[in-house]
């Protein structure tokens, strides 16, 4: 590790050159860090989709789904009550479902 490496609480590394612990990246270097995040993010989460999601993956997700629903209406929910409550089951098996809750139990832990 370089002294321009950092650590952040979660144990990550990250440099940005030039800058000390304190510093706030100016508009360039803040242009820098998106151009090169724009790059890379898309291109990862893509890469992890396509893991997470290939055809016989959205087969089995779709079936979890569905048996999910059944069940619900087995039960006696209403239409509307077992769509809901679907969208819900669905958004926590997603991927950005689980990023969501991911970086919003982050943010509830530093409050």
């Amino acid at each position: 590790m370089t002294k321009d490496d950092k650590a952040d609480e979660t144990g990550l590394r990250f440099e940005v050159k030039g800058m000390s612990n304190n510093d706030m990246p100016d508009a360039k270097q803040l242009s820098e860090i998106f151009t090169v995040l724009s790059e890379h993010v898309p291109k990862l989460l893509d890469s992890v989709t396509k893991v997470l999601y290939g055809s016989q993956e959205g087969a089995k997700f779709g079936e979890s789904v569905a048996a999910f629903y059944k069940v619900l209406k087995d039960s006696g929910m209403s239409n509307d009550q077992a769509f809901e409550l679907t969208k819900v089951y669905m958004s926590n098996l997603s991927l950005g479902g689980m990023l969501g809750n991911i970086v919003s139990g982050a943010s509830k832990e530093k409050d």
